[in-house]
């Protein structure tokens, strides 16, 4: 993989200083560090850093079309690349490489901003049009699922882009100023989502949108593909899983470098590693690692795996080390977030960039196939809901309000939120589930002056505005609809990007592969979620491959035991976040007393402690200055 930067200028008549942004591209230097390229030409100018996957001695960018006039800088993998190249040789056009990247900037010649419709993959580029020199145009393009990330900023001068903010930044005509909204997003969500990214002025492209820009004008949008709102599927049999998978992983396992994957003892990579292993001749090479918690140790089940499949396997058990949320972490999240798997992400990307260069994932099969247990709970709840009907949902929904909250009790008298859900509505129900506070709890948390400003800010409307978009009549796959457009590219991909990158370790995810995801998230709720479990489509075709003990054991989280860190050797540090965090921000007095309350054992504020931890070595890392106006 790679990364990208770039500028524009609003004056045609003069050029961005390349040693400016070269400056940019050393920023992400960790998503490339085998090459580097800058190109500049009148008022548009583009910087790069490889990581070298395909055609090794060829691939370095930009590229430049034919006549020199459009350049390419990409970060992707093309898994259709071959194809589209057929194609494009028999309508003339002339290769200089045998990189992917090139394929698309003939495929950009062919059909504009259009060609991103043709891509199977993941990736984020962009395209400098000089062909008009009185109108250059610059297009950016993000794969489908938000594999891939794009920020960019219109600024007073013209519009700077890059695969990451820090990037941006550094160009300079940006402020290092958080934007206020996402500090309540942050502290409800625990990232910040959307199109509006934490700083101000810095935005996302939208995961399946391409972004037109000519000098003078704002950027114009289009979305190019999404996840079906209509209909749903009828069931799928086992067969066409089975053979989907395979071609997926097939094709993802294409690479001129050392290819391995992940292997936990959970279902999705399990099954990616045992596709991969039907698929090569050689022997798969998979990475494992074990943590001393054994709530969250699969070690044992990877280890039986491997041996099953004849791999080759690199283990190591991991003691998660606190202190990267206060040392690496801050620099490679460059936008706050509070998902403690951060810190695991990160050791088993490093791990495993000791022996491969690309690694398989199992990401996006809980979101497939419906496998996070909040599907389950969901389900239920919409099945009690239309059974209590509106009288019995409020008395319920009253007993959750007087039900004490019992954070150090066994997890089923633990009953607050189930019975507070049953008198929300589906929508505000499910949005409570993926979030780690209330908003009105986060309100309190912020300075006064700071939550007045932000009374009519509500971070469930952007949830709302994706739960309400399918007319399909099923709350469940409304539930996974939201999160595809949401916490999957926001949270997760986010996660997974920049935890390998920062490594420089390439991850590819076959079960994110787009056209896996609209065959198969489609499938009736009955196909996703049986009694207590999800997943249950894919498990039953499983059931010829994989041994019963994975697909019938119990779902362990990628986590870290943030509760016993708190208490013990992340106490100083957390107090020390609380006590130079900006007063306008946060109300000191009352982040004190939740670490009194956490050090006591009388509430579990794990999560929130942690998320001011993340917050203020983000904040110093980064010289954030102030709040937005």
């Amino acid at each position: 993989m790679c990364g990208l930067c770039g500028v524009a200028l609003d004056d045609i008549s003069s050029s961005p200083d390349p040693e400016r942004v070269r400056a940019m591209a050393r920023t992400i230097a960790h998503r490339g560090p085998d090459d580097e390229g800058v190109w500049v030409e009148g008022p548009l100018a583009v910087g790069f850093r490889r990581l070298s996957i395909i055609d090794l001695s060829g691939g370095h960018q930009p590229i430049l079309n034919e006549d020199g006039r459009i350049a390419i800088a990409i970060n992707c993998e093309i898994y259709n690349h071959v194809e589209l190249r057929r194609e494009l040789e028999q309508r003339g056009h002339r290769f200089k490489t045998h990189a992917d990247s090139e394929v698309v900037l003939h495929l950009y010649e062919e059909l504009g901003p259009r060609c991103a419709e043709r891509l199977v993959g993941m990736y984020a580029f962009c395209l400098l049009d000089s062909r008009d020199p009185l109108h250059p145009k610059v297009v950016l393009g993000r794969d489908r699922l938000g594999i891939k990330p794009m920020y960019y900023a219109r600024t007073p001068r013209g519009l700077v882009w890059a695969s990451e903010p820090k990037a941006i930044l550094e160009w300079g005509d940006s402020p290092r100023e958080l934007r206020p909204e996402a500090l309540l997003d942050y502290l409800v969500q625990g990232y910040v989502g959307g199109e509006d990214s934490a700083w101000m002025g810095v935005r996302r492209l939208p995961p399946a949108s391409t972004l037109s820009w000519t000098p003078g004008s704002q950027p114009v949008i289009q979305r190019y593909w999404d996840l079906p709102t209509d209909q749903l599927r009828q069931p799928a049999p086992a067969e066409e899983i089975l053979e989907w998978l395979d071609r997926v992983v097939r094709e993802h396992a294409i690479a001129d470098v050392s290819l391995g994957a992940f292997l936990s003892g959970g279902i999705d990579s399990t099954a990616v590693v045992t596709s991969l292993a039907r698929e090569t001749r050689e022997s798969v090479i998979a990475c494992s690692v074990g943590f001393r918690e054994k709530t969250h140790d699969e070690l044992q089940l990877a280890q039986a795996t491997a041996l099953r499949l004849g791999a080759v396997h690199h283990t190591q058990v991991l003691d998660p080390d606190p202190t990267l949320a206060t040392t690496v972490l801050p620099w490679i999240y460059d936008e706050p977030l509070a998902d403690p798997s951060t810190v695991p992400s990160y050791l088993v990307s490093k791990m495993a960039r000791e022996h491969v260069t690309v690694a398989l994932s199992g990401d996006g099969g809980d979101e497939v196939f419906a496998g996070y247990r909040r599907y389950v709970h969901d389900v239920a709840e919409n099945r009690l809901r239309a059974k209590l009907g509106a009288g019995g949902r409020s008395l319920v929904a009253a007993a959750g309000l007087a039900y004490p909250k019992l954070d150090w009790a066994p997890r089923f008298l633990r009953a607050k939120t189930f019975l507070s859900n049953i008198g929300r509505t589906p929508a505000e129900a499910y949005f409570h589930s993926v979030t780690q506070m209330g908003r009105g709890a986060a309100l309190g948390l912020l300075a006064p002056d700071l939550a007045r400003r932000l009374a009519d800010h509500d971070p469930f409307r952007n949830f709302a505005r994706w739960y309400d978009q399918p007319s399909v009549d099923d709350p469940l796959y409304r539930a996974q609809y939201a999160d595809f457009h949401t916490y999957l590219p926001d949270q997760i991909l986010a996660k997974a990007d920049r935890a390998s990158m920062g490594v420089s370790l390439e991850v590819r995810p076959p079960l994110l592969d787009h056209r896996f995801v609209e065959r198969f998230a489609i499938l009736p709720a009955h196909e996703k979620v049986r009694g207590s479990r999800g997943k249950h489509a894919f498990r039953e075709a499983l059931r010829s491959r994989v041994p019963a003990e994975i697909l019938d054991g119990r779902k362990r989280g990628f986590d870290t035991p943030l509760r016993a860190w708190i208490r013990g050797p992340l106490r100083a540090s957390v107090a020390d976040a609380i006590e130079t965090c900006p007063e306008e921000w946060l109300r000191r007095a009352a982040l004190r007393e939740h670490l009194a309350q956490h050090s006591a054992g009388t509430h579990d504020h794990g999560r929130l402690l942690w998320s001011v931890l993340v917050l203020e070595h983000w904040r110093r890392r980064h010289a954030v200055a102030r709040l937005g106006a």
